[in-house]
């Protein structure tokens, strides 16, 4: 099949747009503010004129980036989310993860196709266990982490106390950029310890436009605040004693954390935030394909499909597949190659997002987003690629914890019923499974946390017309086996075996201890862990305390 011809661009053309690209995601424990910080950036970076709030006020707007109904409802991100905006000279786009610990398997998707992260933090809690368990990812991914601490209006931990908990938990030496004047629930503005001064805030009615700032000398500060200058001053002095200054090459080895003070709900501290990702988070650089050769960002179009959503269109329900541009420009209309199956695709329909607003996207850049419509053949992890053929590592599965049968609440609507587990099936939404003995009829259903049971069965209703009953099983363990053990297997009681869909077989076992019996007892048969790694299994226990919903 002949390609489309492909505008003529110069090495130095992709190498300069890859340099104006900063690509980060936002992570946090639920309730931290991240999706009011996200509002914040887009409102001081002129992307949006009002900021909105899940729960907000008369008048302002449900957030851009969660917008599934039950996101709203909720208040918390279920779904991952691409906005792009510009500030400055630089294009930067935006990764919204879910918010909720049992949408973790998203989260690492997000993750894999970022090149930075933005660590956020309330300031009266701390680092709390779903945001140290999306460090953790960030660490095996070795990606740059800015902390932002946020909150500071409200009454909280002491900064200097915040800055050792960073260190001792984490490992990263926090090299602060603004240091807060005021305690935690008084905050009068940063001094900012790049280019020393005071910087004021001053908020808007509601919150709901950019506060005011306002810059002035060390010696005015201290006349107008007094005490709580001199205790910023003396602090900042103090870190800068102990080596607590910013050093690029030490943050982009992932081993310091730039932090910066906040509270979003004001819009105090964000327009810090924004300079501080132009100026120090790294730009699109080569990434390793499954080989670990680096594909270099100027060559020949590449990317990788992180997430498959639909939905997104209620007129059209159409299929939008999120691709991570890694090089080479993407035109709108070009052919790729699928490389798990080497199918051509073409890119005829391909779209910018924001949020669930779209945009036609004529071309992308390595560190860009591209949203592919229609997009049914795409799945979770595939790679796409022009000329010069590459495959990027594959997306990891996560072990499921908790299991469903699911069957159609009306029989009627059975081809519905089908047609909706499949495509959430697709998207990565739930794994399903299925067995000769329960039948076509009644699936498996298998997550990491039971949250996405309810994303399942809202989207069932509102998107496939499909009402469906599910029955919990009493499983809570599962790991990856082969045919000829499964027979074995499929006879012991408290033990179920199921093949899922990419024709993987996995035992379920009653608890951990069953599971423990059995591999005891039968030390030939094969049962293999699913987890992405060691690492991510034990941070995921962490995370949940091993308790059980």
């Amino acid at each position: 099949m002949t390609h489309q011809t492909t505008p003529t661009v110069s090495n130095l053309d992709i190498l300069a747009q890859a340099h104006k690209r900063r690509t980060f995601a936002v992570i946090s424990h639920p309730d931290a503010g991240k999706s009011t910080l996200t509002e914040a950036l887009l409102l001081h970076a002129h992307a949006i004129d009002r900021a909105g709030a899940v729960h907000g006020k008369a008048g302002r707007r449900g957030t851009v980036s969660d917008w599934m109904a039950m996101e709203q409802a909720r208040g918390i991100s279920v779904t991952s989310a691409a906005i792009q905006f510009e500030y400055r000279d630089t294009v930067i786009n935006l990764v919204d993860t879910p918010g909720h610990a049992d949408f973790s398997e998203d989260t690492f998707r997000v993750l894999s196709a970022v090149d930075a992260a933005v660590m956020l933090v309330d300031a009266s809690k701390g680092l709390e266990p779903q945001t140290m368990k999306l460090f953790e990812v960030c660490r095996q991914h070795g990606l740059p982490v800015i902390t932002v601490i946020n909150k500071w209006d409200r009454p909280g931990k002491s900064a200097l106390d915040l800055m050792d908990e960073i260190q001792d938990r984490t490992g990263l030496v926090p090299t602060p950029l603004t240091w807060p004047v005021g305690l935690a629930g008084e905050f009068h503005g940063v001094l900012d310890r790049q280019s020393p001064g005071f910087v004021r805030f001053t908020r808007t009615p509601g919150g709901a436009t950019a506060a005011i700032e306002a810059r002035t000398t060390a010696t005015a500060a201290a006349a107008e605040l007094g005490q709580d200058w001199t205790n910023a001053a003396e602090e900042s002095a103090l870190l800068h004693a102990e080596g607590h200054d910013h050093d690029e090459a030490l943050f982009l080895r992932a081993t310091t954390t730039p932090v910066l003070f906040c509270a979003a709900v004001l819009n105090f501290g964000v327009h810090q935030l924004l300079d501080a990702l132009v100026e120090f988070a790294p730009p699109a650089l080569a990434r390793a394909d499954i080989t670990g050769r680096q594909r270099p960002v100027n060559g020949d179009f590449s990317g990788f499909v992180f997430k498959v959503q639909s939905g997104m269109n209620a007129s059209h329900r159409d299929h939008v597949a999120f691709v991570r541009v890694c090089s080479g420009m993407f035109h709108r209309g070009m052919v790729v190659t699928q490389a798990s199956t080497g199918r051509p695709f073409a890119t005829k329909y391909a779209q910018q997002m924001f949020g669930r607003e779209r945009t036609m996207a004529e071309q992308a850049w390595p560190g860009d987003v591209v949203g592919l419509i229609n997009a049914a053949s795409l799945r979770v992890g595939d790679s796409l690629y022009d000329s010069e053929p590459v495959e990027y590592p594959p997306l990891p599965v996560f072990a499921p914890e908790y299991f469903r049968a699911v069957r159609p609440a009306d029989t009627s609507k059975h081809k519905q019923f089908r047609r909706g587990i499949d495509q959430l099936d697709h998207e990565g939404v739930i794994q399903v499974m299925r067995s000769d003995l329960r039948g076509d009829q009644a699936p498996v259903l298998g997550a990491v946390g039971p949250m996405q049971f309810d994303v399942v069965e809202e989207r069932m209703t509102h998107d496939f017309g499909a009402d469906i009953r599910m029955e919990a099983l009493p499983y809570q363990v599962a790991r990856r086996t082969d045919r000829a053990s499964a027979g074995r297997l499929g006879s012991l009681r408290q033990v179920e075996v199921l093949t899922r869909s990419d024709n993987t077989l996995l035992a379920l076992f009653s608890t951990p201890w069953r599971f423990q019996a059995v591999a005891r007892e039968f030390p030939d048969i094969v049962l293999e862990n699913l987890s992405p790694s060691v690492e991510m299994e034990s941070v995921e226990g962490a995370a949940r305390g091993d308790k059980r919903r």
